[in-house]
C-alpha cells in the first residue's frame, strides 16, 4: 500500500486554534482510496520546522506528502501552485522574526507543486467545497515547509509528489476571532479527505 505523509501545524501567532491540527490528528493510521495516511503536526518555528517534516519525510517513505496550512481570512480551499525560496515574517511560537533570507542559500528561486491541484479543485468544486488554485504560498512557514520538502524531492531525486493546501479558519477560531469568515471543522476534514482522494486516484493510474 502506497503511504502518505500528511502535515499540519500547532496553533501560532494571535490564532488559538488551527483547524489542521485536529484535521492530521484524526486521519493519522486510516486508508483513504488505497493510501496509508500518516499525520503528523508540526512547529512553528523557523529553526526547526523544516527538519521536523523532512524527518518524518526520512522515516516514512512516503509516495506523497499533503501539507496543511491555515490562511485566516481566506473563503475557499487553496492548492498552493508554487513555492519561493524566501523566508520572512513572524514572530513564530519563540517569537522570532527573519526578513528576506532563503531559505535554501543557493537553492532555485521557486518550485512547483506537483500535485494534481487543478484536479483537486476541480472535484472540491463539482462536490460543492469552494476552491481555488493560490499562486502564492506567502513566505511564513508554509511556504517555508513546502519549499523545503519540494527542494529535498528534487535535489535527491525521489519518486514523490509533494505540495501545500491552505485551508480556510474553523468556526471555533471565528467564534474566538468574529471577522474571520470560516468553515465547519467537518467541512475542511471533508475536503481534505476528497483531495487525498483525488491522489490516490492518480496514483493507482500511474
Amino acid at each position: 500500500m502506497k503511504k502518505l505523509l500528511l502535515t499540519g501545524f500547532v496553533p501560532f501567532q494571535d490564532h488559538p486554534v488551527n483547524p489542521t491540527e485536529p484535521i492530521v490528528k484524526h486521519l493519522d493510521g486510516k486508508r483513504i482510496g488505497g493510501l496509508q495516511i500518516f499525520g503528523r503536526v508540526l512547529p512553528v518555528d523557523f529553526s526547526e520546522s523544516a527538519d521536523v517534516c523532512l524527518g518524518h519525510l526520512e522515516e516514512i517513505e512516503p509516495d506523497i506528502v499533503l501539507s496543511l496550512g491555515l490562511a485566516a481570512g481566506r473563503t475557499k480551499i487553496t492548492p498552493e501552485r508554487v513555492a519561493i525560496n524566501c523566508k520572512d515574517g513572524g514572530p513564530d511560537n519563540r517569537g522570532v522574526f527573519v526578513r528576506d533570507e532563503p531559505i535554501v542559500p543557493d537553492g532555485p528561486a521557486a518550485y512547483f507543486s506537483t500535485l494534481p491541484i487543478r484536479r483537486m479543485v476541480d472535484r472540491l468544486n463539482e462536490k460543492g467545497y469552494p476552491a481555488q488554485i493560490s499562486n502564492t504560498a506567502g513566505t511564513y512557514l508554509c511556504n517555508h515547509i513546502m519549499y523545503s520538502v519540494l527542494h529535498k524531492i528534487k535535489s535527491e531525486n525521489r519518486p514523490v509528489l509533494g505540495g501545500f493546501v491552505h485551508l480556510p479558519a474553523s468556526h471555533e477560531l471565528a467564534v474566538r476571532q468574529p471577522s474571520l469568515p470560516s468553515w465547519s471543522q467537518a467541512d475542511l476534514e471533508r475536503a481534505v479527505v476528497l483531495m487525498i482522494e483525488v491522489l490516490a486516484e492518480q496514483e493507482i493510474a500511474s
